[in-house]
Protein backbone atom coordinates (compact mmCIF):
# COMPACT_ATOMS: atom_id res chain seq x y z
CA UNK A 1 0.00 0.00 0.00
CA UNK A 2 1.83 3.11 -1.25
CA UNK A 3 1.92 5.66 1.57
CA UNK A 4 2.90 9.33 1.75
CA UNK A 5 3.68 11.09 5.05
CA UNK A 6 2.82 14.80 5.14
CA UNK A 7 4.00 16.73 8.21
CA UNK A 8 5.98 19.95 8.62
CA UNK A 9 7.92 18.52 11.60
CA UNK A 10 10.87 16.36 10.56
CA UNK A 11 11.01 14.50 13.88
CA UNK A 12 7.30 13.68 13.61
CA UNK A 13 7.88 12.22 10.14
CA UNK A 14 10.82 10.17 11.41
CA UNK A 15 8.81 8.81 14.35
CA UNK A 16 5.86 7.85 12.17
CA UNK A 17 8.18 6.19 9.68
CA UNK A 18 9.68 4.20 12.56
CA UNK A 19 6.26 3.12 13.83
CA UNK A 20 5.14 2.07 10.35
CA UNK A 21 8.04 -0.37 10.04
CA UNK A 22 5.90 -2.81 12.01
CA UNK A 23 3.36 -2.92 9.16
CA UNK A 24 4.83 -4.73 6.13
CA UNK A 25 1.88 -3.84 3.89
CA UNK A 26 2.69 -0.14 4.27
CA UNK A 27 5.21 1.04 1.65
CA UNK A 28 6.36 4.59 2.37
CA UNK A 29 7.00 6.13 -1.05
CA UNK A 30 7.71 9.69 0.07
CA UNK A 31 7.52 12.50 2.59
CA UNK A 32 6.38 16.11 2.31
CA UNK A 33 6.91 19.01 4.70
CA UNK A 34 4.01 21.13 3.42
CA UNK A 35 0.90 20.99 1.27
CA UNK A 36 2.55 22.25 -1.93
CA UNK A 37 5.20 19.53 -1.78
CA UNK A 38 2.50 16.98 -1.01
CA UNK A 39 0.36 17.99 -3.99
CA UNK A 40 3.28 17.45 -6.35
CA UNK A 41 4.14 14.08 -4.81
CA UNK A 42 0.53 12.90 -4.84
CA UNK A 43 0.31 13.65 -8.56
CA UNK A 44 3.66 12.01 -9.23
CA UNK A 45 3.50 8.95 -6.94
CA UNK A 46 -0.29 8.31 -6.78
CA UNK A 47 -0.20 7.01 -3.18
CA UNK A 48 -3.00 4.86 -1.79
CA UNK A 49 -2.77 6.41 1.68
CA UNK A 50 -1.86 9.74 3.27
CA UNK A 51 -0.77 10.27 6.84
CA UNK A 52 -1.66 13.95 6.94
CA UNK A 53 -0.88 16.59 9.54
CA UNK A 54 -3.48 19.35 9.84
CA UNK A 55 -1.62 22.44 11.05
CA UNK A 56 1.18 23.28 8.62
CA UNK A 57 2.68 26.50 7.26
CA UNK A 58 0.83 27.67 4.16
CA UNK A 59 -2.08 25.39 3.31
CA UNK A 60 -3.32 23.20 6.14
CA UNK A 61 -4.27 19.56 5.69
CA UNK A 62 -7.90 20.31 4.85
CA UNK A 63 -6.90 22.86 2.20
CA UNK A 64 -4.54 20.30 0.71
CA UNK A 65 -7.39 17.80 0.25
CA UNK A 66 -9.62 20.49 -1.24
CA UNK A 67 -6.88 21.34 -3.76
CA UNK A 68 -6.54 17.76 -5.00
CA UNK A 69 -7.62 17.08 -8.57
CA UNK A 70 -9.37 13.82 -9.33
CA UNK A 71 -9.60 10.99 -6.82
CA UNK A 72 -8.14 11.36 -3.33
CA UNK A 73 -6.07 8.75 -1.48
CA UNK A 74 -7.36 7.33 1.79
CA UNK A 75 -6.50 9.71 4.61
CA UNK A 76 -5.46 9.27 8.24
CA UNK A 77 -5.08 12.62 9.95
CA UNK A 78 -2.28 13.05 12.50
CA UNK A 79 -2.41 16.06 14.80
CA UNK A 80 -1.66 17.24 18.32
CA UNK A 81 -5.09 18.87 18.57
CA UNK A 82 -8.50 17.20 18.89
CA UNK A 83 -10.66 20.20 17.97
CA UNK A 84 -10.41 19.29 14.27
CA UNK A 85 -12.06 15.89 14.63
CA UNK A 86 -15.52 16.87 13.37
CA UNK A 87 -14.08 18.65 10.34
CA UNK A 88 -11.90 15.61 9.65
CA UNK A 89 -15.09 13.53 9.40
CA UNK A 90 -16.45 15.96 6.79
CA UNK A 91 -13.42 15.11 4.67
CA UNK A 92 -14.19 11.40 4.97
CA UNK A 93 -10.94 10.55 6.73
CA UNK A 94 -10.49 6.92 7.74
CA UNK A 95 -9.09 7.83 11.14
CA UNK A 96 -7.79 10.66 13.30
CA UNK A 97 -4.67 10.02 15.37
CA UNK A 98 -3.57 12.32 18.18
CA UNK A 99 0.16 12.92 18.66
CA UNK A 100 2.13 11.36 20.20
CA UNK A 101 0.76 8.44 18.22
CA UNK A 102 -0.10 5.37 20.26
CA UNK A 103 0.99 2.06 18.73
CA UNK A 104 -2.36 0.34 19.34
CA UNK A 105 -4.30 3.25 17.83
CA UNK A 106 -2.02 3.14 14.80
CA UNK A 107 -2.71 -0.58 14.48
CA UNK A 108 -6.47 0.12 14.57
CA UNK A 109 -6.08 2.80 11.91
CA UNK A 110 -4.09 0.52 9.59
CA UNK A 111 -6.70 -2.20 10.05
CA UNK A 112 -9.39 0.29 9.08
CA UNK A 113 -7.48 1.18 5.93
CA UNK A 114 -7.17 -2.49 4.99
CA UNK A 115 -10.89 -3.01 5.56
CA UNK A 116 -11.58 -0.04 3.29
CA UNK A 117 -9.60 -1.40 0.37
CA UNK A 118 -12.00 -2.05 -2.54
CA UNK A 119 -12.91 -5.59 -3.48
CA UNK A 120 -14.02 -5.53 -7.08
CA UNK A 121 -15.26 -2.22 -8.40
CA UNK A 122 -13.63 0.77 -6.74
CA UNK A 123 -15.80 3.61 -5.53
CA UNK A 124 -15.33 7.08 -6.98
CA UNK A 125 -13.79 9.18 -4.22
CA UNK A 126 -13.49 12.43 -6.19
CA UNK A 127 -16.22 14.01 -4.08
CA UNK A 128 -14.12 14.34 -0.93
CA UNK A 129 -16.46 16.57 1.08
CA UNK A 130 -19.75 14.82 1.78
CA UNK A 131 -22.98 16.77 1.94
CA UNK A 132 -24.63 16.61 5.34
CA UNK A 133 -28.03 16.58 3.60
CA UNK A 134 -27.57 13.13 2.07
CA UNK A 135 -29.05 10.16 3.92
CA UNK A 136 -26.33 8.06 5.52
CA UNK A 137 -26.02 4.65 3.88
CA UNK A 138 -24.04 1.61 4.97
CA UNK A 139 -21.20 2.80 2.71
CA UNK A 140 -20.76 6.06 4.62
CA UNK A 141 -18.55 6.64 7.63
CA UNK A 142 -19.42 8.49 10.80
CA UNK A 143 -17.21 10.17 13.34
CA UNK A 144 -17.76 8.92 16.89
CA UNK A 145 -16.18 10.48 19.98
CA UNK A 146 -16.73 9.05 23.45
CA UNK A 147 -14.55 10.62 26.11
CA UNK A 148 -10.98 10.70 24.81
CA UNK A 149 -11.53 7.95 22.23
CA UNK A 150 -12.36 8.61 18.59
CA UNK A 151 -13.46 6.34 15.74
CA UNK A 152 -14.30 6.69 12.08
CA UNK A 153 -16.80 3.89 11.61
CA UNK A 154 -18.23 2.57 8.39
CA UNK A 155 -21.97 2.27 8.99
CA UNK A 156 -22.06 -1.23 7.51
CA UNK A 157 -20.24 -2.31 10.69
CA UNK A 158 -22.80 -0.78 13.05
CA UNK A 159 -25.29 -3.51 13.86
CA UNK A 160 -27.39 -1.67 16.44
CA UNK A 161 -28.27 1.79 17.75
CA UNK A 162 -29.77 1.92 21.25
CA UNK A 163 -31.41 4.94 22.88
CA UNK A 164 -30.01 5.80 26.31
CA UNK A 165 -31.95 8.90 27.30
CA UNK A 166 -30.30 11.87 25.58
CA UNK A 167 -27.61 9.60 24.17
CA UNK A 168 -27.40 6.79 21.61
CA UNK A 169 -25.14 3.78 22.07
CA UNK A 170 -23.58 2.36 18.90
CA UNK A 171 -22.69 -1.33 18.69
CA UNK A 172 -19.85 -2.21 16.28
CA UNK A 173 -17.02 -4.74 16.55
CA UNK A 174 -16.49 -5.02 20.32
CA UNK A 175 -17.10 -1.30 20.89
CA UNK A 176 -20.17 0.35 22.46
CA UNK A 177 -19.54 4.11 22.54
CA UNK A 178 -22.16 6.71 23.49
CA UNK A 179 -22.90 9.79 21.39
CA UNK A 180 -24.91 12.82 22.44
CA UNK A 181 -27.79 12.49 19.99
CA UNK A 182 -31.41 11.40 20.10
CA UNK A 183 -32.52 8.22 18.35
CA UNK A 184 -35.21 10.19 16.50
CA UNK A 185 -32.72 12.65 14.99
CA UNK A 186 -30.42 9.79 14.05
CA UNK A 187 -33.27 7.93 12.38
CA UNK A 188 -33.89 10.95 10.14
CA UNK A 189 -30.33 10.73 8.78
CA UNK A 190 -30.13 6.96 8.23
CA UNK A 191 -31.14 5.14 5.04
CA UNK A 192 -34.44 3.39 5.90
CA UNK A 193 -33.68 0.60 3.42
CA UNK A 194 -30.79 -0.52 5.63
CA UNK A 195 -31.53 0.80 9.12
CA UNK A 196 -34.89 -0.11 10.64
CA UNK A 197 -36.57 1.40 13.71
CA UNK A 198 -37.48 -1.79 15.54
CA UNK A 199 -39.07 -0.15 18.57
CA UNK A 200 -38.92 2.98 20.71
CA UNK A 201 -35.35 2.22 21.85
CA UNK A 202 -33.61 0.46 18.95
CA UNK A 203 -32.59 0.88 15.31
CA UNK A 204 -31.15 -2.26 13.74
CA UNK A 205 -28.99 -2.82 10.69
CA UNK A 206 -31.04 -5.20 8.53
CA UNK A 207 -27.94 -6.78 6.99
CA UNK A 208 -26.92 -8.05 10.43
CA UNK A 209 -30.11 -10.06 11.04
CA UNK A 210 -29.39 -13.74 11.61
CA UNK A 211 -32.73 -15.06 12.88
CA UNK A 212 -36.39 -13.94 13.02
CA UNK A 213 -39.04 -15.56 15.21
CA UNK A 214 -42.58 -14.76 16.41
CA UNK A 215 -42.84 -12.87 19.69
CA UNK A 216 -45.48 -11.71 22.17
CA UNK A 217 -48.49 -9.62 21.14
CA UNK A 218 -47.96 -10.11 17.43
CA UNK A 219 -44.40 -8.76 17.41
CA UNK A 220 -41.18 -10.37 16.25
CA UNK A 221 -37.84 -11.14 17.86
CA UNK A 222 -34.73 -10.74 15.72
CA UNK A 223 -31.31 -12.07 16.59
CA UNK A 224 -28.38 -10.16 15.16
CA UNK A 225 -24.99 -11.60 14.28
CA UNK A 226 -23.11 -11.39 17.53
CA UNK A 227 -26.09 -12.49 19.62
CA UNK A 228 -28.03 -9.26 20.27
CA UNK A 229 -31.77 -10.00 20.54
CA UNK A 230 -34.11 -7.11 19.66
CA UNK A 231 -37.88 -7.04 19.80
CA UNK A 232 -39.75 -5.55 16.86
CA UNK A 233 -42.91 -3.96 18.22
CA UNK A 234 -46.30 -5.04 16.95
CA UNK A 235 -46.72 -1.64 15.28
CA UNK A 236 -43.41 -1.92 13.44
CA UNK A 237 -43.84 -5.59 12.56
CA UNK A 238 -46.22 -4.78 9.68
CA UNK A 239 -43.72 -2.40 8.11
CA UNK A 240 -40.87 -4.82 8.78
CA UNK A 241 -42.66 -7.64 6.96
CA UNK A 242 -43.35 -5.38 3.99
CA UNK A 243 -39.72 -4.28 3.89
CA UNK A 244 -38.38 -7.82 4.16
CA UNK A 245 -41.13 -9.32 1.95
CA UNK A 246 -42.13 -11.82 4.64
Amino acid sequence: MKTLIVDDERLARMELRRLLQAFPKIEIVGEAANADEALELIEELEPDLLFLDIQMPGKNGFELLTALKGSAPDVIFTTAFDEYAIKAFEFNALDYLLKPIDTERLKEAISRVEDNQPSGQEEDKSDVIRSSEKPLTQHDQVFVKDGDRCWFVKLSKVRLFESMGNYVRLYFDDQKPLVLKSLNSLEERLDPQTFFRANRKHIINLSWIEKIEPWFSGGLLVTLQGGDKIEISRRQTIRFKELMSL
